[in-house]
């Protein structure tokens, strides 16, 4: 069955580094694009970063941009999104979504919490 399971969350201090990890399993993970999503408490679920199949053309928000990387590995099935600079307003559970031609499937999602 598929399942995409995100790992890599936890507590971090404003300004630390995380690096979240989705392992993708269940379907061909090189042709379907990948991205991150996250929702903090009281809000909408919101687009954090997108890439390729083939791992080109990262898209970011413009809250993370030049802070998060997202990239992937088809070789390991799995998608990344490396956080730097991080603050307190990045707290989400963040989720990773597969999509290919309408077709798409979510993570159960991981907490980030950005904390003093």
């Amino acid at each position: 069955q598929v399942q995409l399971v995100e790992s890599g969350g936890g507590l971090v201090q404003p300004g630390g580094s995380l690096r979240l990890s989705c392992a993708a399993s269940g379907f061909t993970f090189s042709t379907y694009a990948m991205s991150w999503y996250r929702q903090a408490p009281g809000k909408e679920r919101e687009l954090v970063a997108t890439i390729t199949n083939y791992g080109g053309s990262p898209n970011y928000a413009d809250s993370v941009k030049g802070r998060f990387t997202i990239s992937r590995d088809n070789a390991k099935n799995t998608v990344y999104l490396q956080m730097n600079s991080t603050k307190p307003e990045d707290t989400a559970v963040y989720y990773c979504k597969a999509n290919r031609l309408g077709r798409f499937y979510w993570g159960q999602g991981t907490q980030v919490t950005v904390s003093s």
